[in-house]
């Protein structure tokens, strides 16, 4: 299996990885519970009841795992900041020993050669702050930018790339309407006032980046869908397309990019409410330029009309899930490079911004294999995924679009959110038993196509 497409020069070539899904550590060092320890200690919330309490242990382990980036020949590593590690009342006094930590890593990946690129959110809110009402508090949008401001004050002299949030859609909307990640609640208005705090702060934060890193690229990163009806759909199929487009995609490049939300949207969710979480002014700071825009995608999403049905995303009267098509990965979604390249070339249409594909990556049932030349995983179907993305991420470049670099989900196996332990996204395979490292074909074919690349 040969990978023949060739990037521009300048590419960039990296891996991605959270914080509550590899750190560990969760009760170490002044770190406090976040609203993740609390989701995952609630039975049935968690496959398992497994959580991120010791995750990968890479809390203790950043000079291998930095090691293990070098190996693979990494231009950068995205990582996120665990709130809850730095200021651990949510508000208030910054906790030295975590702002420490990320120090420690960002001189380990320069010392290496590494790029650091800092997401400040994504998804592990301090429970202190998940107590004070969470995301359905506006007063957030000021929390955040405290948090942001000391962050950036600490690593702003050597960290240019920053993220505001990851995946705005699963921290409202899959968090606050459809239940499956944390704080769990399924009410569809609360999803669509936690997005909107959630863009307020981005907007709010935004500011503060660029006064303390003069220097600063700033960027969010979000999750649209290449949203697909039946082929031989009629006009009701159509409208359950342009439905859930806007609570997909709609919701969040519309105010970010054009500010304004999507006239139908409001329209869909009338019924819902009065929408007086927008208050004036709100969609200016909301529209703060950005730097480049990040965009994670795996995979499209089917729908279709169906008569009396409700999905549980607001707007959703009318609509269902429609089943994806094989090929699936182990997660269940379907395997679809066009749909790829199709969100890639929309984004970069909506945004008007250089985007990096921040997150690409797919789960198999992996088998670690020892032999007399050690240990391997191999992982053709994750393989010839990878191939498939870059060769859709090349196309959408060659089509016009203006996508800057590539960072492959995960560098390693990690907790997978509600999945806990039973997805493997990584290119490296981790024992959790033994907490040993073991690079993939997947990881070798990657390191393979980097070096590829180098001049």
């Amino acid at each position: 299996m040969t990978f023949e497409t060739t990037f521009p020069d300048g590419f960039l070539w990296g891996a991605a990885t959270a914080s509550y899904q590899i750190e560990g550590a969760v009760a170490e060092d002044g770190r406090s519970p976040s609203i993740w320890d609390t989701f995952s200690a609630e039975p049935g919330k968690v496959h398992g009841g497994e959580s991120g309490e010791v995750a990968c242990d890479h809390y203790h382990r950043v000079p291998e795992d930095v090691a293990l980036m070098k190996e693979l020949g990494l231009g950068a590593y995205r990582f996120s900041v665990a709130w809850p590690r730095v200021i651990p009342t949510g508000t208030g006094a910054v906790n030295q020993a975590g702002i420490d930590f990320y120090s420690r890593l960002v001189d380990t990946l320069l010392d290496n050669g590494i790029r650091p690129f800092v997401t400040l959110y994504h998804w592990d809110l301090p429970q202190a702050l998940g107590d004070r009402g969470g995301w359905l508090n506006r007063d957030i949008k000021d929390w955040f930018a405290d948090y942001t401001g000391a962050v950036v004050d600490a690593l702003g002299d050597r960290v240019k790339n920053w993220t505001t949030l990851n995946e705005p859609w699963c921290s409202s909307f899959l968090s606050y309407s459809l239940g499956q990640h944390a704080p769990g609640h399924t009410d569809p208005v609360e999803g669509l006032v936690s997005a909107h705090h959630l863009m307020l702060a981005h907007g709010t934060a935004v500011p503060v980046i660029r006064e303390k890193c003069a220097d600063a690229e700033v960027s969010i990163t979000l999750n649209p869908t290449q949203v697909w009806g039946p082929e031989d759909g009629d006009e009701r199929d159509l409208d359950a397309v342009r439905r859930a487009d806007n609570v997909l995609n709609g919701v969040f490049f519309g105010p970010l990019f054009h500010g304004s939300y999507p006239a139908t949207l409001l329209e869909d969710t009338a019924h819902l409410t009065d929408h007086a979480y927008i208050q004036e002014g709100d969609l200016e700071v909301i529209n703060a330029p950005l730097d480049n825009l990040g965009v994670n995608n795996y995979f499209p999403t089917r729908v279709r009309h169906a008569e009396g049905a409700v999905h549980p995303l607001p707007g959703g009267e009318g609509v269902e899930d429609a089943e994806p098509r094989p090929p699936l990965t182990d997660m269940g979604w379907e395997i679809s490079p066009e749909g790829h390249h199709d969100i890639l070339m929309r984004s970069w249409e909506e945004s008007g911004l250089p985007i990096y594909v921040t997150e690409n990556g797919s789960a198999w049932p992996d088998t670690l294999e020892t032999g007399p030349e050690g240990a391997a995983v191999h992982d053709p179907e994750r393989t010839a995924y990878l191939h498939g993305h870059l060769d859709a991420a090349k196309q959408a470049i060659d089509d016009g679009a203006d996508i800057r670099g590539y960072f492959a989900w995960s560098l390693m196996d990690n907790f997978e959110w509600a999945f806990g332990y039973s997805k493997r996204f990584g290119i490296v395979h981790v024992d959790y038993d033994t907490q040993k490292r073991t690079i993939k074909d997947s990881g070798l074919e990657y390191a393979r196509i980097i070096a590829s690349h180098q001049s």
